[in-house]
């Protein structure tokens, strides 16, 4: 659908019934003209999330009037738009040193059930939220749109709003929720011209400039709908710290010019954990974020952390594809001690899927899973960080040379063309070791166990900026699930970097190379929306037309259906 202005003016003022029917945010009541006070303001709205049969998150940012250092909120849930039948409510404070955001865990709730829920200061009202239970049994079908790589420089966010009319019951976003490079960094070439120029101007590096940060995305108006109108379950990728984070260290942080790693980490986690409407698990150690969510007995959802609590440092591609470096590069690749979730985590996620009698075991997590190997033939000449036309010429080449070598008949080809085809001679390495990809033993431990569980597993994943759809399975060529991937909200995708190839071309490379991938989008920005029953699980990619106008247009662009 096009959307206008309209769409705008129903978010900002519309009456609650109007509100309720177009599935958006509803308004605030405020205090009336006579107030004697000046009052809070809820200029970020209102968000729901980490939902359970019988409570879920309520959370809100209220800036403060005369210089308070404490704001008191009462919080309401009730059954109607109106607040008529109120069902649960209580006390909350939002304080300075939680940077002036509340949360609450509003429980004594129904399960499967939707409500509307709001935060008071007095006659002062925030907007008007709605959010939902998990169910308890007996569900038929799950709605869950899962969202990725969000960058406000990049464009608008039009996906999010998209899900909402959508018909989404769920939200999952799988991390890079904010981006913490300055101004002038990745993707900000169109956002002067956007009026969506980063703030602060500098990189992400303190407690204030991450509650910046997250301020400037919380007051975009899709994100405020989205976050209005449906529960959130949320963890966090790299950007939410800095670019490609690992246990001790990222690509996108200088030690010691930058601070101290840790206490950059520390910073960042503590702003997440204000901001999202998440249930913290331990507070002595904010990094643990990984929990499940069973929709009942339909799906269990685990959230995963990949980035800080076992991610080894990774290998760089370009050491494994050198003849020099190459020996060196696999052994430490392929170490049996490699870790992406570390032990502790793995262990969880074992006794979790083991205790679930669920139909569906679902892993949100942040990166892709499925095998995306490339020969190295290809790899040596298709390198993404040479984008020069001759550069790409070699690399369209090197593709050819090896689809030509694998649609030949075995007795049809040529020396050359068996040495392409010789794994031994021309071995396939993952051309995004930041990935799963990266850590092969780790990934091979991990679906071996849900294999060993007799688990039907489906991986939802993002970072990439790409749609992708795939077959997940052991070395051995064993399918155990399959992986949905979602595209990213605004940031670019591979068309920015393979520009000289048409992105249908692209897709097609992609499919034609990899066996087990079965569909890929390069080109567009959107979200996913997944649909479980107990047969199915059904992923349908939503695209917008672009993200660097205010109006768009919508569109399915495909849809994939896992059987049971």
């Amino acid at each position: 659908m096009a959307i206008s202005n309209r769409r705008s003016f129903i978010i900002r003022v519309a009456s609650a019934s109007a509100a309720v029917a177009a599935g958006g945010l509803l308004s605030a009541c405020g205090g009336g003209d006579d107030d004697a006070s000046p009052s809070a303001r809820f200029d970020f709205g209102v968000a729901s999330g980490d939902p359970l049969a019988d409570r879920v998150v309520l959370w809100t940012h209220a800036a403060p009037a005369n210089g308070q250092s404490t704001v008191s909120l009462t919080w309401e849930v009730a059954r109607d738009a109106g607040f008529t039948q109120v069902v649960s409510s209580g006390q909350v404070q939002a304080t300075a040193a939680a940077g002036f955001t509340a949360k609450v865990d509003a429980t004594g709730l129904a399960a499967g059930q939707s409500y509307f829920y709001r935060f008071r200061e007095g006659s002062n009202n925030s907007p008007v939220g709605r959010t939902r239970t998990l169910p308890a049994s007996g569900v038929g079908s799950v709605k869950m749109a899962v969202f990725s790589c969000a960058n406000y420089p990049a464009g608008f966010f039009h996906a999010y709003s998209e899900a909402v009319n959508q018909g989404a019951e769920y939200a999952v976003h799988l991390g890079d929720y904010i981006y913490e490079y300055p101004a002038n960094g990745y993707a900000s070439q169109d956002a002067v011209a956007l009026g969506r120029v980063s703030s602060p101007a500098n990189e992400c590096l303190t407690l204030a400039d991450y509650r910046a940060r997250y301020a400037q995305y919380r007051s975009d108006p899709d994100l405020k709908r989205m976050h209005a109108s449906l529960p959130l379950i949320a963890v966090w990728d790299d950007h939410e710290i800095a670019n490609d984070a690992y246990v001790t260290g990222a690509e996108n942080h200088t030690e010691g010019a930058e601070g101290a790693f840790t206490d950059r980490v520390a910073a960042a986690l503590k702003v997440w954990h204000e901001w999202m409407p998440v249930r913290t698990p331990d507070m002595t150690d904010l990094r643990k974020i990984y929990r499940s969510f069973d929709f009942g007995n339909l799906l269990s959802l685990h959230m995963l952390e990949t980035r800080l609590l076992g991610r080894d440092q990774g290998v760089e591609l370009p050491s494994l594809v050198n003849p020099a470096t190459q020996a060196a590069a696999l052994a430490s690749l392929t170490s049996a001690s490699r870790q992406m979730l570390g032990g502790v985590q793995q262990a969880w996620l074992q006794q979790q899927m083991a205790a679930s009698s669920a139909t569906w075991q679902v892993l949100g997590q942040q990166v892709l899973m499925a095998r995306m190997a490339f020969p190295v033939s290809i790899l040596q000449a298709l390198d993404p960080s040479n984008t020069d036309p001759a550069a790409q010429a070699a690399g369209l080449q090197a593709i050819t040379d090896y689809l030509t070598a694998k649609a030949t008949p075995p007795g049809s080809r040529t020396p050359t063309q068996q040495s392409l085809l010789d794994p031994a001679l021309n071995p396939q390495l993952g051309y995004n070791v930041d990935a799963w990809d990266g850590y092969p033993v780790a990934r091979e431990v991990l679906l071996g166990t849900a294999n060993t569980l007799g688990k039907r597993l489906v991986t939802l994943a993002g970072d990439t900026h790409n749609a992708w759809h795939s077959d997940l399975t052991l070395l051995n060529g064993t399918k155990v699930g399959e992986e949905f991937a979602t595209p990213g909200v605004s940031s670019p995708g591979l068309e920015e970097y393979l520009s000289a190839i048409p992105p249908a071309n692209a897709a097609s490379i992609f499919t034609g190379v990899i066996d087990t991938l079965n569909y890929a989008d390069t080109a567009r920005r959107g979200f996913l929306l997944m649909t479980f029953t107990p047969t199915t699980a059904t992923g349908d990619w939503w695209f917008v037309s672009t993200v660097k106008s205010r109006s768009y247009t919508a569109v399915l662009g495909h849809s994939a259906v896992f059987n049971a």
